[in-house]
């Protein structure tokens, strides 16, 4: 199928996009909740290749398929390798429906005037050559936002277009994420700021070019609706940020026209230790949860 195929089903399927992009930094902690402790492995490649297992067991669960999973975000390492003896971004658009992104970003800078940048890319244009070659339709990167900070977060979501527009002239779809910790005092303060500014860049977007939006649940039900109906943004899809399933799902429920794109929220409760039918349940109970909240609003 093609790039447009693959455009339309993320601009109208009913559905979510699944977060299986945990990288170095964040991996123990995904294999620790999935009931593999740290004394499992000794280097650096024997956690990749467990973390490889889990996201492989996942992509193969009968219930995780294109009619509630609309795309999935891996790891550069996951990218590389297979998945059922296939090429993972193939195996995931060729047999389960499901549309490939790229996690593209080396992680967070320093903190400085309430927010974290993305740290510098200089490899970029390489990575995302290969991600055209593998098959990948977007990418993902994340910055954070830790305060209300009006010039730190112009200088985040600056950042985060100026790298989006070299992804969209590789010929990818960028997910911009600016994500907005969820314990802070002022988080409804920072989400209006951030709204502001994210419009401000969109509507010095050329017609035709279209980025996605990945955002943490707002404080305001609907407070990012003027995002979700602007002509230059394909989806608007939320992360679960730290908060229980159940809770993302209730704030997800709230916001019309936003998406799922969950990561820790959609393992939670799957474990190593469960047997391939008890696996595949749990998989599937978090995807019929995740999708209803995510085409009910």
């Amino acid at each position: 199928m093609t790039k447009i195929s693959q455009a339309d089903k993320i601009r109208s399927g009913q559905g979510f996009i699944a977060a299986l992009d945990q990288s170095g930094g964040s991996t123990p902690k995904a294999l620790a909740l999935y009931g593999i402790d740290e004394s499992a492995y000794s280097s650096e490649a024997e956690m990749f290749d467990l973390v490889h297992a889990m996201r492989s067991r996942i992509a193969q669960a009968p219930a995780f398929n294109g009619d509630k999973v609309l795309g999935a975000i891996l790891f550069e390492m996951t990218m590389d390798r297979d998945i059922a003896g296939k090429p993972a971004a193939q195996y995931l658009w060729q047999e389960r429906g499901v549309v490939p992104f790229l996690k593209v970003d080396k992680g967070l800078a320093e903190a400085a005037d309430g927010v974290k940048l993305m740290k510098p890319m200089p490899d970029l244009d390489a990575l995302l050559a290969r991600a055209v070659a593998a098959g990948i339709f977007g990418t993902k990167m994340r910055s954070v936002i830790d305060a209300a900070s009006p010039s730190g977060i112009e200088t985040v979501v600056a950042q985060q277009f100026e790298i989006g527009k070299q992804i969209l002239a590789s010929g990818l779809t960028p997910i911009i994420e600016p994500e907005v910790t969820i314990s802070i005092k002022d988080k409804a303060e920072a989400e209006a700021i951030l709204k502001n500014a994210l419009l401000k860049q969109l509507d010095a977007l050329p017609a035709d070019q279209e980025v996605m939006l990945k955002l943490t649940l707002p404080e305001v039900p609907n407070l990012y609706a003027a995002l979700v109906n602007h002509p230059r943004v394909l989806r608007v899809v939320a992360l679960s940020g730290g908060y229980s399933r159940d809770e993302a799902n209730v704030r997800l429920a709230q916001n019309t026209g936003i998406i799922a794109s969950f990561s820790r929220a959609l393992t939670e409760g799957l474990s190593a230790q469960q047997s391939d039918a008890e696996f595949n349940a749990a998989l599937s109970e978090a995807i019929e949860a995740i999708h209803k909240a995510s085409v009910s609003g």
